[in-house]
């Protein structure tokens, strides 16, 4: 063993005394070579700095630099500083007594010299793109520029952005394309990429792409657009003859323009002086508004939306380097900074390139509190720049509902319905004569706010909810607001309250999902408008004086406190206008004093112990929302419910565990129904007769044009279903039937002002048509579930008109007899705005499309089958022989689960293109062998789903077709 080791261990210090050698023969070349490498760097710092004063003399020169050049002039400060403290140290060097440490020092300072040279050099090389012209971002040296991300790190969300924006561009029909997203989010990426792409630049004679600036009006945009065609401008003096030069020039050549930036109008068809018809070149504009993009007239529409997490640590981490693989100290810290970048991939490349290879921790941890607390951060600045012009662009009331969003916890869900009315109540809308009014004014600001990206809808379209960075911006602007100071403090952890001079300073106060116990005693709070103590469970007690000083406030939310009873101090509250004490389970008493709140015009007391008869002298509410338990259950008292002679909005909820008690429910009823002020009402009638009575009673049903309802009849055990729930329309009228029977005249009088319809283990009805689908001509979607008599949805009486002519989105589901759809003739024009489709276990439907009907669902764009045991086809051929052309054209995604006998999704006689298809999914479909698809069809395909057997089982007539599907192929 020894005579073993001792050659081994004899060849090992030869190789590390070698190794030490060459390191130490390293830190002596550099230590020796220090004075060469200072004067390189000083060189390579003169020539930055002229490069740099240039820059920003030609920025003077032309109205300002863009943010990009910006963005540079700062860095290049930056290292200017860092050099300067370099500098120092190598004035110092001199000094060090010990001559080991004077080596060390000098190799460290010299290895430091050549790095800063490189970034130096880096940064020079950079300032070409502005030195060429000027700084600010002229769309002819755009054309020249790379792209701000490398094209690697855009393959989760701009890949395929792209590849959509391409697809478009080969659709002859289309002419214009609109791309938007939040400032940040990649528009200007995918637009350079646009310009180097083969596939869209080999379809054109000429690419050009235009920046538009701020300050642009029509004659800077097409002074742009004929410099990059090379048209002459000489004697170009007006818009119509320069838009006649430039339409010659697109008759006789495919141009495509990219026109970056758009945000504002304008009229593409004066400038361009062409119509979509005319041309066969293609404009594809990028805005942070989706409004803009519909303004100018885009008819098809991306949405560039953040990065997933995931997505973004991947590019994250690419841009940084291989120090977050050495260090796992710095993973951990650097997966905290990615997610603070929110999915902008603007604000990633900033603060990635600044870490690049960083291995100092104190430095990383550094980063995360300045991205956190949004101070003195590099890249930041751009990204709230960008934001902030879009919010100058707003008005004042929306500028207000805007900031008030940040309230709300970020990434919070906010219901649409609590934030208009807190931004009513704060009188952000006005000049409006009724409640409904005001909620379609907030809906309408909403919308703006949506499409600035300000505001995100949620899966469930009842909620929207505020990202980090427009948040960010919200609170910055805030703080520098004395009218409009936010008090929000984070909900984890908090458990004292506040200082008092926080309070006092504060015109809105957020302190929700905390786990505070207490509340000061006294306080001034005088110009307190807002308060959010929403999810502090932990909240027992409130002390009598707390509201004594907030006499200006308007909003009060409590939902979901501990609190047994409130305050008299409660009545100080003479201007407040809506107070929620919804989900407040052990609130059983309000003070006396609760009649001096003369303005409360919203009041939710759902889920508490209170009894309606304690509110009754509130007589000038307009939106009141109760539980059932909140009426009397003994001796019901007259005028209980019609003592609120100005409500607007009322709403009586029954929860899973309560039931009506029949002559309640009857006086009830009766009540309600003498109310004359109504434009919405939430009921649960239990039973047929309580509907017939409001129906037959109600003057505001008889003669409101603008009443809104969401009716259940029958038992509200059952009622509950997300699918309704979650309808995408802010203001519509609901019915439900919940296990009743048969048909009744007074169902037919609400179907017909009915937008959203449930039948739930209704009886006695075979068919959807057994209601008369005459009264179904509002209806936009039905869901039909447990119903075991239903045989078919539609059965055709042979009349001309159009069935179901708006519905959009139809659930079937738990259909034990369901056969078909459709029997009997199909009408022009029946069914022929349904984009949603689902079929959800139906065990005896064996035919989904006939002829007639497959022919009318041209805007079809979602389809499931799903635990349907019998389907074997999903269009049969012998039920649509003869079938001319592209059916289901508009068809996105299309989603087969758990169909043990499907063999076909189409037979291979029909050559259909699926034209829109986006994605499909098979999930446990054994006996499905071959796709529908052919080469040069599905051709806007991005997404397969399936197990990984399923698809090695598929069978195939070209590899070279399979092996391009399989790149889409993601296994389950």
């Amino acid at each position: 063993m020894a005579e073993f080791l001792g050659p081994v261990c004899l060849e090992m210090y030869k190789d590390l005394k070698g190794l030490f050698r060459r390191h130490a023969a390293l830190r002596v070349d550099y230590a020796m070579t220090l004075q060469e490498k200072h004067k390189n760097l000083m060189e390579e710092v003169k020539k930055l700095r002229a490069r740099k004063d240039d820059i920003v003399k030609n920025s003077q020169k032309d109205e300002g630099a863009s943010n990009e050049c910006k963005n540079w002039i700062g860095r290049v400060k930056v290292v200017e500083k860092e050099v300067r403290e370099l500098e120092v140290k190598y004035n110092n060097e001199g000094k060090h007594s010990c001559r080991w440490v004077h080596c060390c020092s000098r190799y460290e300072l010299s290895k430091d010299m050549v790095e800063k040279t490189k970034k130096v050099e880096i940064l020079f090389k950079e300032g070409e793109r502005w030195i060429e012209g000027t700084s600010v971002d002229k769309p002819l040296k755009l054309m020249r520029r790379k792209p701000p991300l490398d094209s690697e790190y855009m393959l989760p969300v701009h890949k395929v952005t792209e590849e959509k924006l391409v697809s478009f561009l080969r659709d002859e029909k289309i002419r214009r394309i609109g791309v938007w997203g939040i400032a940040g989010s990649g528009k200007t990426t995918i637009m350079n990429n646009l310009m180097s792409n083969e596939d869209s630049t080999s379809m054109f004679d000429t690419v050009i792409l235009v920046t538009v600036l701020d300050y642009w009006g029509v004659k800077e945009l097409q002074d742009d657009i004929m410099r990059q065609l090379k048209l002459d401008m000489e004697g170009s003096a007006d818009m119509v003859e320069k838009s006649a030069r430039i339409l010659k020039e697109l008759q006789t050549k495919k141009c495509l323009i990219l026109l970056d930036n758009f945000e504002r109008k304008f009229e593409l068809d004066e400038i361009l002086g062409i119509h979509d018809n005319q041309h066969s070149s293609k404009v594809v504009l990028a805005s942070r508004s989706r409004d803009i993009c519909i303004e100018m007239k885009a008819g098809d529409l991306i949405h560039v939306e953040r990065l997933s997490p995931d997505d973004a640590w991947i590019m994250f981490k690419e841009i940084v380097g291989g120090v977050i693989d050495q260090f796992p100290r710095i993973e951990e810290v650097a997966r905290l900074v990615a997610k603070e970048c929110d999915g902008l991939p603007l604000l990633i490349d900033t603060v990635a390139r600044n870490l690049r290879n960083d291995r100092d921790y104190s430095h990383w941890k550094s980063e995360l509190k300045q991205l956190r607390t949004w101070k003195n951060l590099q890249g930041m600045d751009e990204v709230l720049q960008s934001l902030e012009c879009c919010y100058n662009r707003l008005d004042d009331a929306t500028k207000d509902c805007f900031l008030y969003g940040a309230l709300y916890p970020e990434e919070c869900k906010i219901y649409v319905d609590h934030l208009l009315e807190c931004w009513i109540s704060e009188g952000f809308i006005h000049d409006t004569s009724s409640f409904r009014d005001a909620r379609d004014a907030g809906h309408s600001i909403l919308r703006d706010l949506i499409n600035v990206s300000f505001l995100v809808r949620t899966e469930n379209s009842k909620y929207v909810k505020m990202n980090k960075w427009p948040r960010t911006m919200a609170l910055k602007i805030s703080s520098q607001n004395n009218h409009y100071k936010l008090l929000v403090k984070p909900s984890d952890r908090l458990q004292y309250s506040p200082q008092n001079k926080e309070w006092h300073e504060a015109s809105r106060i957020s302190l929700m999902d905390s786990q505070l116990k207490k509340l000061p005693g006294t306080l001034d709070c005088a110009n307190l408008l807002t308060l959010f103590l929403q999810r502090n469970k932990d909240l027992l007690d409130i002390h009598k004086m707390f509201f004594e000083s907030m006499r200006s406030l308007q909003v009060v939310d409590l939902y979901g406190t501990g609190i047994a009873s409130l305050p008299s101090s409660l009545s100080k509250l003479v201007c407040l206008k809506a107070l929620y004490l919804n989900s407040c389970f052990k609130l059983m008493k309000l003070p006396s004093g609760v009649k001096a709140l003369k303005c409360l015009e919203v009041l939710d007391i759902r889920g508490t112990k209170l009894d309606l008869l304690q509110v009754r002298s509130l007589i000038w509410l307009r939106c009141l929302r109760i539980s059932f338990s909140n009426l009397p259950k003994v001796n019901h008292r007259k005028g209980t419910v019609s003592g609120f002679c100005s409500l607007e909005e009322f709403s009586i909820c029954i929860d899973s565990s309560q039931q009506w008690i029949d002559n309640i429910a009857e006086a009830t009823t009766r009540e309600v129904a003498t109310l004359k002020k109504l434009t919405s009402l939430q009921f649960c009638f239990p039973n047929l007769d309580c509907l017939k009575l409001f129906v037959e009673r109600s003057p505001v049903w008889k003669d409101n044009s603008s009443f809104t309802f969401q009716f259940t009849v029958g038992c509200q055990d059952s009622a509950h279903s997300p699918i309704l729930e979650s309808v995408d329309y802010p203001i519509h009228n609901s019915l439900k039937l919940v296990d009743t029977e048969g048909t009744d005249e007074v169902f037919g009088k609400v179907l017909k002002e009915t937008d959203v319809f449930g039948l739930i283990k209704h009886k006695q009805v075979y068919s959807l048509s057994d209601f008369d689908t005459g009264n179904m001509e509002k209806m936009l979607v039905c869901l039909i579930e447990g119903c075991d008599d239903i045989e078919v949805i539609i059965r055709s009486t042979g009349k001309r008109e159009a069935v179901l002519r708006v519905l959009k989105d139809l659930y079937l589901r738990n259909l034990l007899n369901l056969v078909r759809i459709w029997q009997g003739h199909v009408p022009d024009g029946s069914l022929a705005q349904l984009t949603t489709l689902i079929f959800s276990k139906c065990p005896n439907l064996k035919n989904i499309f006939s002829k007639g009907l497959i022919q009318q669902l041209h805007g079809l764009q979602y389809l499931k089958v799903e635990e349907c045991h019998q389907i074997e086809e999903i269009i049969m051929k012998s039920e649509n022989r003869g079938l001319i052309g592209n059916a289901l054209p508009s068809l996105k995604n299309l989603e087969l689960v758990h169909l043990p006998r499907l063999r076909s999704i189409l037979d291979d006689s029909f050559k259909w293109d699926w034209p829109s298809l986006d994605k499909i999914k098979i999930s446990t479909c054994d006996k499905l062998t071959r796709l529908p698809f052919r080469d040069q069809s599905a051709t806007k395909l991005r997404r397969i789903e399936g197990q990984k057997s399923w698809w090695e089982a598929l069978e195939w007539e070209d590899q070279a077709y399979k092996q391009r599907l399989y790149l889409l192929f993601h296994p389950l």
